[in-house]
């Protein structure tokens, strides 16, 4: 087991983000060292080709299960289903929610549920973000290069989950310390596209 301890002062932990879906589910991966974060894996489980729903839920266990065989996450952060008029849909994505949560159970890792408007939050600072953004501002504070985005914005939210459940840890550091956006924006003109 590689990922307890790296040293005496500075404990590991892996992190696991899971954004429910029935048609597409997003994961992804990060690492925390000490009060640091980076992004160790993102992707998504595609169902779409899959008609029988529940087949789409046992993909669903079989492949969280294999995530966490993997990356062997000491937590899991999940994305809460938003409440929306469509009951049957609210009805499916609690099911591939709670698959999802059933196979953290089975391998003993904690699981933290995260409202969207909270990682939206989190991540961008306004609650009302649009999944460009949130995907947009991870990219910047994991430095992930761009062509190592995904298709499926469903990966960035799992990310998003993730680092959220990061962020509730304590307060993170970066190597960088800023003083707002203006601060950032000046310091990085680099980064910014008009």
């Amino acid at each position: 087991m590689f990922k307890k301890i790296m040293d005496s002062r500075q404990a590991e932990k892996i992190i696991l983000g899971i954004d429910p879906g029935t048609n597409v589910m997003g994961y992804g991966v990060i690492r925390v060292y000490g009060r640091t974060a980076q992004m160790v894996a993102m992707g998504v489980i595609d169902m779409r080709r899959e008609l029988d729903p529940y087949i789409r839920l046992g993909k669903i266990f079989d492949r969280v299960t294999g995530i966490i065989d993997e990356y062997l996450p000491d937590e899991m952060a999940i994305e809460a289903p938003f409440f929306g008029k469509n009951v049957q849909s609210m009805l499916k994505l609690g099911r591939a929610q709670g698959v999802a949560i059933a196979a953290a159970i089975h391998h003993d890792v904690p699981i933290h549920e995260y409202a969207p408007l909270k990682i939206k939050m989190a991540i961008t600072g306004q609650g009302q973000a649009s999944k460009e953004q949130v995907a947009g501002m991870l990219q910047r504070l994991l430095r992930i290069n761009g062509n190592d985005m995904p298709k499926f914005m469903d990966a960035t939210d799992a990310l998003g989950a993730a680092y959220c459940h990061f962020m509730q840890m304590g307060r993170p550091q970066t190597e960088d310390h800023y003083h707002g956006w203006k601060d950032f924006i000046h310091r990085n003109q680099d980064r910014i596209k008009n």
